[in-house]
């Protein structure tokens, strides 16, 4: 039983033992027949006393029929839990307020003719001590509802505040997306025409390759743009690209593109690639991209050697480094964000895996990336 529960039935059974003790000694107390309607042995008072002090058991669920059952018992030997049982009529009893004061009013009289009023010289404090219980039951109940509305405002106030959040942050990213479709976008489109152009111009076989290998890298870039552009409009963390995974590019072209300018690099794959999920693949494909983008650009002149191991279970890769053998050119390192592998460490993260990243003891640089062959469930946000 929860500590909730075992706090209200210790109250209502300390209750119930108290009123059943005051009641019985005062039974016990007062042994003269005379002033009684019922003759009886003093035993039967006494049982009376601890039968109508059990119904405070019930107190909580069932007041009303506590409260008109010791008013049946004082009739005949008033109970001293009548003097608890009002809090219960109006703490818990349903209906409304007449109802309540009726059942409390009943009680009183059945009390004071148990008692022969009539016969004593104080006739009034013990209707009064009733009606105050009452009246304690009636701030408890107004209390607690109190309380309650003031929780159920608070809880309201901090949902609403968790949407504003949330519709602030989608309106924050279709923001962005749309800077990035009408900034980045034209610029790239730019250098994608700029790039046709000069294959169709020029007479040197060198630069029309080299323009044709530009305009298809821009190409790729406006695809993967419009796949980031439709995550930040959709919020859901998953890109809208209707691309099939099995003709997206491989590890394979990805190190041939590092090693046409002059990056070299070393691709070893262990394992079967097809049993890797497309999420998953692609996410293994940005690992192994970011990780070479930082080669190119904070490595100069350093062989870097890529290691793929598609387990049973998960896909581990590894991208490392040489120490580098120029000196980084400083506008190319200022250009990043300075967030990539943070950003990196996020999406693999996303699709359930772990990222590490470190220099070596040679002055080189690591990036190691745990996968799992798919997305479990339990990663999506």
């Amino acid at each position: 039983m929860s500590r909730s529960r075992v706090l209200p039935v210790a109250v209502d059974v300390s209750l119930a033992v108290v009123a059943a003790v005051i009641g019985s000694l005062l039974a016990l107390a007062d042994p003269n027949l005379d002033t009684r309607h019922v003759a009886a042995p003093t035993w039967v008072f006494v049982a009376a006393q601890a039968g109508a002090a059990a119904m405070l058991l019930v107190r909580r669920r069932h007041p009303y029929t506590a409260a008109l059952t010791i008013a049946a018992v004082s009739l005949f030997a008033p109970a001293w839990a009548a003097f608890l049982v009002p809090y219960a009529v109006t703490a818990y009893g349903a209906g409304r307020r007449s109802r309540q004061w009726t059942a409390i009013g009943l009680l009183a009289v059945a009390f004071l003719v148990g008692m022969q009023a009539w016969e004593v010289d104080d006739p009034f404090t013990s209707p009064a001590i009733i009606f105050v219980s009452g009246l304690l039951g009636m701030y408890f109940n107004a209390r607690r509802s109190l309380v309650a509305e003031l929780t159920d405002r608070a809880e309201r106030a901090e949902r609403e505040r968790l949407l504003l959040a949330e519709q602030a942050r989608a309106d924050e990213r279709i923001r962005l997306a749309g800077e990035m479709h009408d900034v980045v976008t034209h610029r790239i489109n730019l250098m994608v025409l700029q790039a046709g152009a000069l294959r169709v111009s020029s007479t040197d076989p060198a630069a029309r390759t080299a323009a044709e290998e530009l305009r298809v890298a821009g190409c790729q870039a406006l695809a993967e743009l419009r796949d980031l552009v439709g995550v930040l409009r959709t919020g859901d963390g998953t890109p809208t690209s209707s691309a099939d995974p099995a003709t997206a590019p491989g590890l394979e072209s990805l190190v041939d593109d590092s090693r046409a300018v002059g990056l070299p690099v070393e691709l070893a794959e262990d394992g079967d690639p097809d049993v890797v999920a497309p999420t998953v693949r692609r996410t293994l494909f940005r690992v192994v991209q970011e990780s070479l983008t930082n080669v190119h650009k904070h490595a100069p002149g350093a062989d870097a050697t890529v290691s793929v191991h598609y387990g049973r279970e998960n896909v581990r890769a590894v991208v490392s480094n040489t120490p580098p053998r120029r000196t980084p050119d400083a506008d190319l390192t200022a250009a990043g964000g300075g967030s990539g592998l943070a950003g990196l460490r996020h999406r693999v993260e996303v699709v359930g895996g772990s990222l590490t990243a470190g220099s070596t003891s040679d002055g080189g640089f690591t990036v190691k990336a745990t996968l799992p062959l798919y997305v479990p469930t339990a990663a999506r946000r």
